[in-house]
């Protein structure tokens, strides 16, 4: 682990915090980027994502020729330092930008780059993925949704689960199987759908915190054109890879969050005289260790990619201790605030707590891909 800031770092580090202050609503602050059915906060996370876009700050790894920064990994650190020191919301396509866009990037052609890319970036259309089914969860391979040839469309059928921001979404990265024949892996393609076309419904899904920002996506007979292709036919395993390939390299920033919680949960534990408990310290403790910890591995995710190093482990290690650490900061918030725990935005982070193990890949695949890849043991039988 070895990476300095720099004076060049630092000083973009003052021009974007001086930004932050200067174009931020003070509405959003500290309200990231959830998203429900809701005209006013939507419009103001709308305008903001517009100034983010303008100002360069929305994409800040992406090509210059797209709307980015084509920052360096400092910058891209230093950027999300000061996005979460501001408590400011991120940009609307919290699935789009990192995950859909660099497929796009690699897949689409000129005519998809050209439609696509930018809207996304402004947050002026969202996007979705359709990935996971009811039968074909962490085992995406065993999907089932079809797609038929059908002169120049490919007629869809089929059914989609636990789709992030599907309620509000404009168009689906949807993973549909185009040759039932092949190979599992082979007979799978990617279309760019519009979900505004006939025979397209989202449900939009309640979770146990009460919110809407899930839903079920189904396809009845939707004729979607060829040129939504995205990438060869069959070739859909290849991009859906990319695009979680991506996903996954971004954990190395989830610690920020996180340990910002759990500092203001150490400062409510002392206003409170909570911290005087030896249990309350204790839990308190481990939990920031295992913060310190977290940080750790994700300073060295960094330091290998400042390095031009492959990705390690780190990026499944650090997704494994944030779930973890999410569960013991709610467990320690019950014994700091007692009943209040359970009301107001405390309530809904202990109940919101128990999707980590599962967002972002789950805990036992992050733990399979630890096992197989990084200790070498044979897979189960």
């Amino acid at each position: 682990m070895n990476f300095t800031y720099g004076v060049e770092a630092e000083e973009f580090r003052a021009t974007l915090r001086a930004w932050i202050d200067a174009n931020l609503d003070p509405s959003l602050r500290g309200g990231g980027s959830h998203l429900e059915p809701d005209g006013e906060r939507l419009a103001k996370l709308r305008e903001w994502n517009h100034r983010l876009a303008d100002a360069g700050y929305a994409a800040m790894a992406w090509p210059k020729e797209h709307g980015g920064r084509e920052a360096s990994v400092i910058e891209q650190l230093v950027y999300l330092e000061e996005m979460s020191r501001a408590g400011a919301p991120g940009p609307l396509n919290a699935i789009g930008l990192p995950n859909i866009a660099p497929a796009i990037m690699s897949f689409g052609t000129p005519e998809q780059k050209a439609r696509f890319l930018r809207p996304m970036l402004r947050g002026d259309e969202i996007w979705c993925q359709g990935f996971s089914e009811p039968q074909a969860g962490s085992d995406l391979a065993g999907l089932r949704t079809r797609a038929l040839r059908d002169g120049d469309d490919y007629v869809v059928t089929g059914q989609k689960t636990w789709n992030t921001l599907g309620p509000l979404a404009d168009w689906c990265e949807l993973l549909v199987r185009t040759d039932p024949d092949a190979k599992r892996h082979d007979g799978i393609s990617a279309l760019l759908v519009d979900m505004h076309l006939p025979g397209v419904q989202a449900r939009p899904l309640r979770t146990i915190a009460g919110t809407h920002e899930f839903s079920e996506l189904f396809f009845d007979g939707v004729r979607v054109p060829r040129s939504a292709l995205l990438g060869p036919e069959g070739a859909g395993w290849k991009v859906a890879m990319t695009t979680l390939s991506h996903e996954r390299a971004g954990v190395a920033s989830l610690h920020l969050g996180v340990r910002r919680k759990l500092a203001r949960l150490i400062d409510e534990a002392r206003r409170r005289g909570r911290a005087e408990d030896p249990l309350v310290r204790q839990k308190l403790a481990r939990c920031y260790a295992l913060g310190e910890h977290m940080k750790a591995l994700a300073d060295r995710a960094i330091s290998r990619a400042i390095h031009g190093r492959p990705p390690g482990p780190e990026g499944s290690l650090v997704k494994l201790t944030w779930s973890e650490l999410e569960n013991q900061i709610a467990d320690a918030a019950g014994e700091v605030l007692g009943a209040e725990a359970n009301t107001g935005a405390w309530g809904h982070e202990r109940v919101f707590v128990r999707s980590v193990s599962i967002a972002g890949g789950t805990t036992q695949v992050n733990k399979n891909i630890l096992a197989q890849r990084v200790l070498g043991l044979p897979r189960s039988a």
